[in-house]
């Protein structure tokens, strides 16, 4: 056990020490910026970019089938604490949703684009979260994953991913970013709140929102669907810890499905001018472990093909990723592939060395006593 650990830590340094850094001058990468537009001809040529039917429809038949069993057992437990293991188990299939969600907002589930919007738009609000927000954001992040100034996912909310932001920190958030490394874990236990929050703070803000009221009422429904039953049908403390135990894994899945992707890998500096191939392959990074990884991460595990084919169908991602791989070699472009528990360790090892910046100067004990005299 003690070599497994071992060799975890080793692939997280090793993976972390020679990437995490600023991209400074465009110079310092080779230019291949027609390299993309060979390999999307290889990869379309094979039909890497059909689509799957038969996938989404298992895939939602599945987690459709898990809900009922959900209910289904719900109702069985009655007034039972063995509710919390439900509550539980629907914290992880709201967050398969998000998965189905997140496909078709990238266009990889159904042939026409608009049908992929509405099928998004409805799946997001199942799951309780504005797809509007949502598409706004992400977008935004893969046109420039891990810029400064552009990519909304390295922006200062809580965590602090960049160390200018963690030297402004001030009072609570302070005192969270200099350990935030080691409390980035329990924090995602609260991210399905802070998801819900900025969905509703978009939808009521923003000036300009498509199908803004569509969304409101969705999602209210959604949520009248979804609490009121937990709370007429089972005891008040009770209901609180199951509406809290379903928030917690749905936040924590969240989070440890999307954050291994790009949290420690090179961060571009703003203004930076690289092409689109070498920005989208050197600032991802994929998780090792094949189809239990594919389930459990919702394709996403494959970053780097993601990346570059956004609307590239889940099942079609393991074979673009042994392309890819070749091409990155021929092009002499790092390509970062880890475990899962490895990212972890990457995450959290990244998180604490930006939180340095967040803590007070380090004042010599001597000069604090000649100052004192």
């Amino acid at each position: 056990m003690g070599s497994y650990i071992s060799d975890i830590l080793a692939d997280a340094v090793s993976t972390l020490g020679p990437l995490r850094k600023t991209f400074a001058r465009k110079e310092d990468f080779p230019h291949i910026a027609r390299a993309y537009t060979r390999l999307s001809q290889e990869i379309r040529q094979l039909g890497l970019l059909s689509r799957s039917p038969w996938f989404y429809i298992l895939t939602g038949f599945s987690i459709f089938l898990g809900f009922l069993l959900v209910l289904a057992a719900s109702i069985i437990l009655g007034e039972s604490w063995l509710q919390l293991i439900v509550a539980a188990c629907l914290g992880l299939l709201f967050t398969q949703v998000a998965f189905l969600a997140h496909e078709a907002g990238h266009r990889q589930i159904l042939t026409a684009g608009p049908s992929n919007d509405a099928l998004a738009r409805v799946l997001t609000a199942f799951v309780g979260i504005s797809y509007s927000w949502w598409d706004s954001k992400h977008s935004r992040h893969h046109a420039n994953p891990n810029m400064e100034g552009r990519d909304p996912d390295i922006e200062v909310d809580t965590i602090s991913f960049l160390q200018q932001d963690a030297a402004s920190a001030t009072g609570l958030r302070k005192f969270i970013t200099k350990r935030q490394g080691w409390l980035f874990f329990p924090l995602l236990t609260l991210e399905g709140l802070n998801l819900y929050g900025h969905s509703f703070r978009y939808l009521l803000t923003e000036k300009s929102v498509k199908s803004r009221w569509s969304e409101l009422s969705m999602i209210f429904i959604r949520t009248i669907l979804v609490f009121v039953p937990i709370f007429v049908f089972l005891p008040l403390g009770m209901a609180f810890a199951f509406s809290g135990i379903m928030l917690a894994v749905f936040g924590i899945y969240m989070g440890a499905s999307f954050a291994p992707n790009h949290k420690g890998m090179p961060v571009i500096a703003a203004g930076e001018r690289i092409d689109f191939f070498t920005k989208q392959v050197r600032t991802s990074r994929n998780i090792r472990g094949g189809w239990w990884a594919t389930i459990f991460m919702g394709g996403l595990n494959y970053q780097i093909e993601h990346h570059l084919f956004p609307s590239m169908a889940r099942p079609k991602l393991a074979k673009a990723r042994l392309i890819v791989q070749r091409f990155c070699l021929e092009h002499d472009v790092p390509y970062v592939e880890t475990s899962l528990i490895g990212s972890y360790a990457i995450v959290i090892r990244y998180l604490n060395e930006v939180g340095l910046a967040a803590r007070d100067p380090f004042e010599c004990p001597m000069v604090a006593e000649f100052r004192r005299a």
